[in-house]
């Protein structure tokens, strides 16, 4: 079942937990400012799906899974830049948010039972709405974005109290969605910074020697830039 390979996915994380680094990783000078509201589930795009006839528990319920989800897939995306650190973080709130997390899990089952009564439909429908909700958080071009805004609040979501996650999914949840889209680039520089452009001249053996630069093999030097 869906939410057993999850369980079972998420105990696969603890070995990958690293050491804590004195900073989180910048990407630009300035990076984009994402606004955000907080939310109850209602709204239109916060949740990877409607819920139909759901309770307002159900919606809570729902909103947990989503954001636990959104600090899932950052965990096995953002690995590129440990200083991250979203992997420790999804783990600590794992460890700390566990009891709630179960509870979401139950509770979503009930309402997937009450909404289809053909037989194996309520687990199909569970695992589509798994399968859906970790999908939609998935990014390319807002990578970037998405990593470091998914670093921030999973490592505010460690010190939430216990029992205040799905409080703190309603507050945060549209702050990650709006960070899915978009390649945005250095808030302070529009263009793009000019060290992503500089040039780097080649370091591999074949073009140095007790001299210097080897001309006949590399061409000329062009450093520094212009």
């Amino acid at each position: 079942m869906f939410v057993s390979r999850l369980l079972a996915a998420a105990t696969l994380f603890a070995p990958l937990a690293l050491g804590a680094v004195p900073a989180a990783a910048q990407f630009n000078l300035r990076s984009h400012h994402f606004d955000s509201v907080a939310v109850d589930g209602t709204e239109p795009g916060v949740l990877s799906q409607a819920l139909p006839g759901a309770t307002p528990a159900e919606i809570r319920a729902a909103l947990v899974w989503n954001m636990r989800a959104a600090l899932n897939v950052a965990a096995l995306q953002c690995q590129f830049e440990p200083t991250l650190l979203t992997v420790p973080n999804y783990n600590a709130m794992l460890k700390d948010h566990g009891a709630e997390l179960d509870g979401s899990v139950k509770t979503l089952t009930k309402y997937f039972v009450r909404t289809n009564k053909a037989p194996g439909a309520s687990q199909k429908a569970l695992d589509s709405f798994g399968t859906r909700t970790y999908s939609s958080f998935v990014t390319v071009g807002g990578q970037f974005g998405f990593c470091q805004t998914a670093a921030t609040v999973g490592r505010d979501a460690v010190f939430q109290p216990r029992g205040q996650f799905g409080a703190f999914a309603a507050a945060n949840l549209r702050l990650i969605r709006n960070s899915l889209f978009g390649a945005w680039g250095d808030e302070l520089r529009p263009g793009g910074s000019a060290f992503d452009r500089m040039a780097v001249p080649r370091l591999d053996p074949a073009c140095w020697d007790k001299k210097g630069w080897v001309e006949k093999k590399c061409g000329p030097l062009a450093w520094p830039p212009a």
